[in-house]
């Protein structure tokens, strides 16, 4: 029964590169999911993604630029959101407002408890050293818990890992 676990047993590897607060939810969502499936998730967050992992992320914002596809419920039906929109003063932050008061209204986990729910799940989360020094970070300002380490770690657990996605 042992081995059976064992050959049955899987990986998946995200790299996370994307600091806004609807690229947070994909890579969170699908590994929390995937650790609750008893796969083991290696997550790797390198340039805007260290914003993800700063102590606190009330920060995040939604940036309608090159976001075509974005449409928010509004007055009854769905807006969709023109590019030339992010270019008006206060229309992101206005953005963020509605999609913060949408995940609350709908029951949507926030990133903090998603955050949370990764490391109770055991989920490796790692933040790339290259990065942090370029954008000058330092672990103080990052969560507790966090593995550290560049490219070559991520591609050790890349190499090893059944399932690898770029978000």
């Amino acid at each position: 029964m042992e081995n059976e676990t064992l050959e049955n047993a899987k990986s998946m590897s995200i790299i996370c590169t994307k600091g806004t607060l609807d690229w947070a939810y994909p890579p969170f969502i699908l590994a929390t999911t995937a650790a609750a499936m008893d796969v083991k998730v290696s997550m790797f967050f390198t340039f805007y993604g260290l914003q993800l992992l700063k102590k606190k992320v009330d920060h995040l914002q939604i940036s309608t630029l090159g976001n075509p596809g974005m449409e928010m419920p509004m007055m009854g039906m769905h807006m969709t959101m023109p590019n030339i929109m992010s270019a008006i003063p206060g229309v992101d932050a206005m953005c963020t407002t509605m999609m913060k008061n949408l995940i609350k209204k709908k029951g949507v986990a926030s990133i903090e408890e998603l955050r949370e729910a990764a490391v109770d799940l055991d989920v490796e989360m790692i933040g790339c050293e290259m990065t942090m020094g370029l954008f000058e970070m330092g672990r103080e300002d990052l969560m507790d818990g966090l593995k550290y380490g560049g490219a070559a770690t991520y591609m050790e657990n890349a190499l090893k890992s059944d399932i690898n996605l770029y978000i």
